[in-house]
C-alpha cells in the first residue's frame, strides 16, 4: 500500500517534531536522495513502490555514492546536507524519515533493504535486530 504525500509527510513532522510540514518536507528528501544511493535493484524500485511518488522519484534518481556509508557516516552526510544541521539534529532527522520509510515498507521488505547497507541501520530505520 502505498502512503499517500499528505499521510507520509504527516507521520515525518509528528516523529521529528518539526514545526513545519516544510522542515519535514526538506528531512524527507535528503534522506531519501542519500538513501537512493545505497540500494539497488528490485529492493529500490519495491521501496519505491510504497512512497508517494515525489518521494519515489528521489529515491530512484538518488544522489551518487562513491562507496556505501556507514550508518554513522550516513548521519554525518545528511548533516551536510541540511543547512544548520548538526550531527545529533541529523540523527533525529534521518531516524523520523526513516522509521516512517520502515512502516511504509513491512517486514519482509525491510529485512532485504537491510541485508544491502553496512551494519547500523536497523537503528537508524527504528528496527534494532538482534545480534
Amino acid at each position: 500500500m502505498t502512503l499517500r504525500w499528505e499521510a507520509f509527510l504527516a507521520h515525518v513532522q509528528e516523529r521529528g517534531e518539526y514545526e513545519t510540514s516544510q522542515e519535514a518536507d526538506r528531512a524527507a528528501r535528503v534522506v531519501l536522495a542519500l538513501l537512493g544511493a545505497h540500494l539497488v535493484g528490485h529492493e529500490r524500485a519495491e521501496l519505491a513502490a510504497r512512497l508517494p511518488e515525489a518521494y519515489a522519484l528521489i529515491l530512484l534518481n538518488p544522489l551518487q555514492a562513491a562507496e556505501p556509508l556507514s550508518a554513522e557516516r550516513f548521519v554525518q552526510a545528511t548533516a551536510a546536507w541540511i543547512e544548520g544541521a548538526t550531527a545529533e539534529t541529523a540523527k533525529w532527522d534521518v531516524g523520523a524519515v526513516l522509521s516512517v520509510v520502515a512502516d511504509a515498507s513491512g517486514e519482509e521488505l525491510m529485512q532485504r533493504v537491510l541485508l544491502q547497507l553496512p551494519p547500523g541501520y536497523d537503528l537508524l530505520f527504528g528496527r534494532p535486530q538482534s545480534a
